[in-house]
Order: C-alpha cells, then sequence, then structure tokens
C-alpha cells in the first residue's frame, strides 16, 4: 500500500471502527458526533480526509480519544512485499484462494 493510499484510509477506518465500537449506524453516529452523514461517508470510505483537529473533535464528541506513539520505522511491510514478488503466480493464486490478501491485491 502506498503511503498516499494509507493516508487516505487511515481516518476513514478510525472513524468506522469509532462507529461500530458503538454499534452505531452512519446516520446516528453522525447525528452524535455533529456531522453530516454524507461528509461521514465520504470519510469513511476515504473520498475525503479530515483534518487531524477534526478527527479528533469527532472522536471527543463520541466519548473516544485517539492516542498515538512514534516508533521506530519498521520495514516489515517492505521485507512482505519482496517475498510475494517472489512467488510464482500458481503460489500467488494458491494463497488468495485459502484467504490471504497479498500486498499486491491492495495497491
Amino acid at each position: 500500500m502506498t503511503m498516499s493510499a494509507l493516508e487516505h484510509g487511515v481516518s476513514g477506518a478510525l472513524l468506522k471502527s469509532a462507529r461500530l465500537r458503538l454499534g452505531l449506524s452512519q446516520t446516528a453516529f453522525a447525528d452524535l458526533v455533529g456531522v453530516a452523514q454524507p461528509t461521514l461517508s465520504a470519510y469513511e470510505s476515504g473520498r475525503r480526509q479530515p483534518t487531524i483537529p477534526t478527527l479528533l473533535r469527532i472522536l471527543a464528541r463520541a466519548g473516544l480519544e485517539l492516542r498515538m506513539e512514534l516508533t521506530e520505522r519498521d520495514d516489515h511491510d517492505d521485507v512482505l512485499a519482496g517475498w510475494e514478488r517472489s512467488l510464482t503466480d500458481v503460489e500467488r493464486q494458491r494463497l488468495r484462494a485459502r484467504g490471504y490478501h497479498l500486498t499486491s491485491d491492495v495497491a
């Protein structure tokens, strides 16, 4: 996954996770946090990205907080992508048939 794709998906995934954690529909969650349902939908799908202050405000209104920690970079994704590139097409298909999602499937 590229950094751009990652950036576009993180906020939406956090908001969707918060909504599901509270057991709410998009409409009910949007009402709770004070945003329009189409805006929430756009955030969750990655079509739009809230600013960090907006994301934190929405989560706070839902009674949640976002905690982040800076750590050393982990090259696990690069190692995994290199390993996947070494697989034959047959091996990739076999893994997908078993339910594995390869990094090339998300790019």
